[in-house]
């Protein structure tokens, strides 16, 4: 089956807000076996949203909307939707009741305009929205549908797990689609093509490989259409084992997470240069307290001292951005928090800052346990910051990971 989701939303086209909803339902939808072939951006305009469905109805057989269903005079995809399939707008008591119910629970009372969420197109039908007042539309015509969704993220989501695709499900015939994730650092892009060549060029037909670049790491995406052999991966991984870390994971900071629930080890964190980012995104993640005991972003060399354990003389003779201090931060740290493991950057993300000896993008990087700490030079010869920061926290994940299928 064929799809096409549309976002609606003025916050979303002109960037004011990170449409992630398109992300999420993509890969949600390919999970469960069907196509996705467009997504678009519109903003809250009559004539465009009017024309985004009618071509998206043509084009495909599910058309998925997100955005425009709330209390306010910009929303309008309601409305637009009953005029588009002939209807007329109704109260329907499942939604009204939803709305009531959530109502009550927040201490709220309910206002004309809030109980307006409860009014549908009489010829959709309501999928219960658990948690918001909109309420979630299924319109079938002519074979096809269409379904209206809020915007809100969290609320999209669980929609989509809970009511949309499982009756996509059960209205379509879906292929068996395999999506497998195979992490890869330490080599460019275009250097991981050339090795790679002629594992790719055997590939089956029914197997789509694609390079998906971020900071400092390269994730090879395979989308298999029906039978899959995992045997397949051998020749990958004669040709580029030494660069890939890991698997099934979308992210190196997953994979470390999935990394240390599984074996039972703890970490700790000590950053300078990432300014916590490292931490942040591991406590992105539920279950993070399990394995995450805690972090310092040491920023200054005080703090390195005192909180640390850095020795004086280390950054009087070395300097913050050393393999001698970046050492001493990550097993200060394994220490003084009692972890099995220990993570240390400290560098010059930029823009300013740089000397001739470390210019902007030098970065020290520190692993460490209890009998090993490996330390590793990094020149990003960038003055982007926020790229030498995600870049500098890809290499630590890959750093740990190693260090744990290395040791532990």
């Amino acid at each position: 089956m064929i799809i096409t989701i549309i976002n609606i939303g003025d916050e979303l086209l002109i960037g004011q807000v990170v449409n992630t909803n398109a992300s999420t339902m993509s890969r949600m939808l390919t999970a469960a076996g069907m196509d996705v072939r467009k997504t678009m951006v519109i903003g809250d305009e009559r004539q465009a949203i009017w024309d985004a469905v009618d071509e998206a109805m043509h084009e495909s057989d599910a058309v998925l909307v997100t955005g425009g269903l709330g209390p306010t005079k910009d929303d309008i995809t309601k409305k637009l939707l009953c005029e588009y399939f002939g209807s007329e707008l109704v109260e329907s008591s499942m939604a009204l009741e939803n709305v009531k119910r959530i109502f009550e629970s927040r201490g709220y009372e309910l206002t004309p305009v809030n109980r307006a969420q409860a009014l549908v197109p009489k010829c959709c039908e309501v999928l219960n929205n658990d948690l918001g007042t909109a309420p979630c539309m299924w319109f079938s015509h002519e074979g096809k549908v269409l379904v209206s969704l809020p915007g809100v993220p969290f609320e999209m989501e669980w929609l989509m797990r809970n009511r949309v695709i499982p009756k996509l499900q059960e209205t379509f015939k879906t292929d068996i689609i395999i999506t497998k994730n195979i992490l890869v650092q330490g080599i460019g892009e275009s250097f991981l093509s050339d090795l790679i060549e002629p594992w790719e060029l055997a590939l089956p037909k029914n197997i789509k490989l694609a390079y998906l670049p971020v900071a400092g790491l390269t994730k090879l995406r395979l989308t298999i259409h029906g039978d899959y052999d995992p045997s397949i991966l051998k020749g990958l991984y004669a040709l580029a084992g030494q660069y890939i870390v890991g698997e099934d994971c979308e992210t190196l900071d997953e994979l470390v997470h999935k990394t240390l629930t599984e074996r039972g080890l703890t970490l700790s964190t000590a950053e300078s240069c990432t300014g916590g980012n490292i931490a942040r995104l591991l406590t992105s993640q539920a279950g993070a307290s399990t394995y995450f005991m805690g972090g310092v972003v040491a920023y200054s060399n005080e703090v390195k001292e005192n909180i640390l354990g850095v020795k004086h003389s280390t950054l009087e003779t070395h300097g913050a951005v050393s393999e001698e201090t970046v050492r001493e931060m990550a097993e200060g740290v394994r220490t003084r928090l009692g972890t099995d493991l220990a993570i240390a950057t400290t560098g010059i993300a930029g823009p300013d800052g740089g000397t001739s000896e470390k210019p902007v993008g030098t970065v020290w990087i520190a692993v460490a346990d209890a009998r090993h700490t490996e330390a590793k030079l990094l020149q990003f010869g960038a003055n982007r910051r926020q790229q030498n920061i995600d870049r500098s926290t890809n290499q630590a994940y890959a750093m740990l990971i190693r260090l744990i299928c290395q040791k532990h």
